[in-house]
């Protein structure tokens, strides 16, 4: 299956790349952004070469192994400029994370892209099934898994960075 850039009305969807990993160190170590994310996933504090660790020791790996599908976000207007990463992942229960710079929040660019990469996942990729794993209390990413007619299936408690939650 052949891995694609992708673009929605505003943004640019890019294959994670090497390159990205300095835009990773930058944009990503942030409480608001870290804090609902899998603590097995996510060293906290985040280490100095930690944008390096993901991109060049997990996630292009996994993508070479065609066990991820992983872009940067990147607006239109400026393609140079990483402003959060999304990606799909053949994880039992667990197939799509993301997270997004915090001068982004709020404006619907994490929602546009979920849609994209969404539909990749069912039309491009064939799978049947989406399942997300979140905090209870992540309402923001709660919200947009809400709004693309996705249900609640289940319930546990779960290590996050910022603690335990159901």
């Amino acid at each position: 299956m052949p891995f694609e850039d992708l673009e929605t009305k505003r943004l640019l969807l890019k294959k994670l790349a090497h390159t990205d990993a300095i835009h990773i160190q930058q944009k990503f170590p942030h409480w608001d952004i870290v804090k609902y994310l899998d603590k097995n996933a996510v060293p906290w504090p985040y280490p100095d070469n930690g944008g390096d660790i993901f991109v060049n020791n997990v996630a292009i790996p996994a993508i070479q192994e065609q066990k991820a599908y992983i872009w940067s976000l990147r607006m239109k207007a400026r393609p140079d400029e990483l402003i959060g990463v999304i990606g799909l992942y053949n994880t039992q229960d667990n197939n799509r994370g993301f997270w997004l710079s915090l001068e982004y929040q709020g404006y619907g660019f994490m929602r546009e892209a979920c849609e994209k990469v969404t539909s990749y996942w069912f039309t491009e990729l064939g799978r049947t099934i989406l399942r997300v794993a979140k905090a209870k209390v992540n309402d923001k990413s709660r919200n947009i898994s809400l709004s693309e007619g996705m249900k609640v299936i289940r319930t546990g408690k779960k290590e996050y960075v910022s603690g335990e939650y159901i």
